[in-house]
C-alpha cells in the first residue's frame, strides 16, 4: 500500500491549510496516510556556521526520515507576507542541505488557501517554481480562495466546480502514485 505524508506547512493550532491539506487526503481511499503537524519539528533558524558547528538537528532528519519513508506528499500552503511560512522555509532550507533532491521526484499534490480572494497564489507561485529544483514531482495545485466562505470542516469545500477541482487533482495524484 502507498504511502502519503499530509501536512499543512504552518505551525499555527488552527490552520487553515493544515485544514485543508487534511480533508484533501480524506477523500483518498486505498493508501496509507500520515498526517504530521510542523509544531513537531522545531528547528532554530538554519545558519551554515550551525550546521558546520553542530551538524543537523535530530527534528530535522526526522523529517527527512519522514520524507524517505513516503511514496507521496499532499501540501497545503500557509502564505505570509506572500511567500513561504517562516517554520517551513526554515525546514526546507536544513533538510535541502542534507538531500539537494529531499523531493526524490515523488508525486507531490500542492494545495494553499487563504482568508482572501487568491487563495494564497503568491505562494504557490514560489513553490511551482522553486520546489522542483529540489526534486519535486507536482502532479497538480490548487488554490481554494476565501477560505472562509467556500470550506467548513464538517462539509468540506462548498462550492461545487472547487470541490470537483479537487477531486480531479486528487485523482491526478493517485494516479501518479500507483504508478511509480
Amino acid at each position: 500500500m502507498k504511502k502519503i505524508l499530509v501536512f499543512g506547512a504552518s505551525n499555527s493550532a488552527s490552520s487553515i491549510n493544515k485544514q485543508l491539506a487534511f480533508y484533501a487526503a480524506s477523500t483518498i481511499n486505498g493508501a496509507e496516510k500520515t498526517y504530521i503537524d510542523l509544531k513537531d519539528f522545531p528547528l532554530p533558524l538554519y545558519c551554515i556556521d550551525d550546521q558546520k558547528a553542530e551538524g543537523f538537528p535530530e527534528k530535522a532528519s526526522e523529517f527527512h526520515q519522514l520524507l524517505e519513508n513516503h511514496d507521496g506528499y499532499i501540501i497545503s500552503l500557509a502564505e505570509h507576507n506572500h511567500n513561504f511560512t517562516s517554520v517551513f522555509k526554515n525546514i526546507i532550507d536544513w533538510v535541502s542541505r542534507m538531500d539537494r533532491n529531499m523531493w526524490k521526484g515523488k508525486p507531490m499534490l500542492l494545495l494553499s488557501t487563504s482568508p482572501g480572494g487568491r487563495g494564497g497564489r503568491n505562494v504557490m507561485d514560489i513553490a511551482l517554481s522553486s520546489m522542483k529544483m529540489m526534486g519535486a514531482n507536482i502532479t497538480g495545485h490548487l488554490c481554494l480562495p476565501s477560505f472562509y466562505d467556500n470550506f467548513k470542516p464538517e462539509q468540506g469545500i462548498l462550492q461545487e466546480a472547487l470541490q470537483q477541482e479537487l477531486v480531479e487533482k486528487v485523482a491526478s495524484f493517485m494516479q501518479v502514485l500507483t504508478e511509480q
